[in-house]
């Protein structure tokens, strides 16, 4: 759950990781709970850890799939204006199992033919760059991705942890019943992990899906300035974050979309206020024979 955020959002997390929520009305909260039946601390744990491994499947799984990314991120001024927009759509594949983004339009427009020909060499030079891997070299790239898989996981673990449990009530999404369940920092959390020391920072609202488990919204909410990384960005309170999954082929939930309000500081003197909208679509089952074809030719 939380690795994966950092994978689909680096501009906001640089290199760390969370969940969290914005709540709803509190009508809809009451309702909610009317309708909810009562569950336990450990329960809702229980519940938020399976999904939690469940995630790190789907993030395996994820890499059987090519789609395509829009991202469309828009500066603001310190009034809150949009000063300028910059829309990107990428090509996500996986090359040699590792997913690769080839740029395929901006502003929602196809890539001039030079600038598409210089994406598609790229790609050629990563190809070639694979096929003509060592033996040693390989090795030592597994052993790096196995490693970080292990600290994700062991990161992902300290979720259940830092928080106290409370079921707001059930909800139907896209026909499915979902557990909607806030996460508020629990007082003397104390993490394991020197990463999982800003989780504190932050409170959550997750939609877990009933029948398989597997989270299908998250709600994300910055309560507490946090530093992330050894000083190199400080997330402002106010900065959050909403994500929404799909479930594609009955097999996997994988991103939908993505929409972030980030207000911070990068490297004590940059500052960040920006809003970015993500959609993901054209979810497509990878196959050894899946041809990579000119930038150009691939749809918006």
């Amino acid at each position: 759950m939380a690795k994966r955020l950092e994978r689909i959002l680096p501009a906001l997390l640089l290199g760390a990781v969370c969940v969290s929520a914005i709540g709803q009305t509190a009508t809809a909260d009451r309702a909610a709970e009317s309708r909810a039946q009562p569950l336990s601390q450990d329960q809702l744990r229980a519940l938020i850890r399976q999904a939690v491994e469940k995630d790190l499947a789907n993030e395996k799984q994820a890499r059987d799939y090519t789609y395509l990314e829009r991202e469309e991120k828009r500066n603001l001024d310190g009034n809150g204006r949009v000063k300028s927009t910059e829309i990107r759509t990428h090509e996500i594949m996986i090359l040699y199992d590792e997913p690769v983004a080839r740029l395929v339009a901006k502003d929602d427009k196809a890539l001039a033919a030079g600038e598409a020909a210089k994406e598609d060499a790229r790609i050629q030079k990563l190809i070639d760059k694979r096929k003509n891997e060592s033996e040693e070299d390989r090795r030592k790239r597994l052993e790096k991705k196995e490693k970080e898989q292990e600290e994700n996981r062991q990161f992902e673990t300290e979720i259940g942890d830092a928080y106290n449990f409370r079921l707001a009530g059930m909800e139907e999404m896209a026909g499915r019943a979902a557990y909607v369940i806030d996460a508020d920092p629990r007082p003397g959390f104390e993490p394991h992990l020197k990463d999982a020391k800003f989780l504190p920072k932050f409170r959550f609202r997750v939609w877990i899906d009933q029948a398989s488990g597997d989270w299908a919204k998250i709600n994300l909410e910055c309560i507490d300035t946090a530093s992330v990384g050894l000083f190199l960005a400080r997330i402002h309170k106010g900065s959050n974050i909403h994500i929404e999954q799909v479930r594609v082929n009955d097999e996997v939930w994988l991103p939908k979309h993505i929409a972030l309000q980030l207000d911070a500081r990068v490297l004590l003197f940059k500052g960040l206020n920006l809003e970015e909208d993500v959609t993901y679509r054209d979810y497509r089952k990878f196959r050894a024979d899946t041809r990579i074809v000119p930038a150009g030719t691939a749809s918006k």
